[in-house]
C-alpha cells in the first residue's frame, strides 16, 4: 500500500485570527523585528538559512515559530530549504499599515 507524501509546511493561522497583541509581542524582540525588515526588502522569499543574524539555528527556529504563529510570516518548504515569506496583504488587510510603519520605526534605529 502506498501512502502519499503528508505536507511538511507548518500550519499558519488565518488572517481573521490576527490579532494586534499577538503581533506587537511577536516584533518586540530585535531579532524578530529584523526578520520582518529583511523579508520587506527582500524581492522573493528567503530561506532560513540566508538571513543575516547573530542567533544560533535553535535560537532562530523559535524565533521563526513566534512570528509564523502571529500571522507575520508564511513558511513553505522548497526541496529541502524552509522558505520564509512575509504576509504582507494578509497583515494590510488586518492591520493597515503597521507592517509599513514598523519597518520605518526599525530602520530609523
Amino acid at each position: 500500500m502506498r501512502t502519499e507524501p503528508q505536507d511538511r509546511s507548518p500550519e499558519h493561522p488565518a488572517p481573521e485570527a490576527f490579532t494586534l497583541q499577538q503581533i506587537l509581542d511577536a516584533v518586540v524582540d530585535p531579532v524578530r523585528r529584523n526578520i520582518v525588515c529583511q523579508l520587506s526588502a527582500a524581492p522573493s522569499p528567503k530561506s532560513c538559512g540566508s538571513f543575516d543574524l547573530p542567533v544560533g539555528r535553535s535560537t532562530l527556529t523559535h524565533h521563526f515559530r513566534v512570528l509564523r504563529e502571529a500571522g507575520l510570516i508564511r513558511q513553505y518548504y522548497v526541496g529541502t530549504s524552509r522558505m520564509n515569506e512575509l504576509r504582507r496583504a494578509d497583515v494590510e488587510d488586518a492591520f493597515p499599515g503597521l507592517l509599513d510603519a514598523l519597518v520605518t520605526a526599525a530602520a530609523r534605529r
